[in-house]
């Protein structure tokens, strides 16, 4: 591995932990309010159980997710916005 790539992982990490800590900002936040999830998995004309399924979580944390008991973090939240701004797409590469 490169020295920059490795000092720029090394930096990202460390600006990680002081986000986790509370101690810097991210850069940027996304937010799916939880009538936004239960719009694009209806979109999707799936069920909750096939939605779940294809997003690779449970069934309960969709639940919490279309509830807003729960919101979806990460790599969720990325999906989540492939799948609404690309649904056909999205679709079609997660079912092959």
């Amino acid at each position: 591995m490169e020295k920059k790539l490795f000092a720029d992982l090394v930096t990202s990490l460390k600006q990680a932990g002081e986000i986790a800590r509370g101690s810097r900002k991210p850069s940027r936040v996304f937010r799916y309010p939880h009538s936004r999830v239960k719009a694009i998995r209806e979109r999707t004309k799936l069920s909750q159980s096939e939605f779940a399924l294809l997003m690779g979580v449970s069934v309960k944390t969709l639940q919490n997710w279309e509830q807003a008991r729960r919101e979806p973090r990460g790599p969720a939240a990325a999906l989540l916005r492939i799948v609404e701004k690309a649904p056909e797409v999205a679709l079609r590469a997660l079912h092959s």
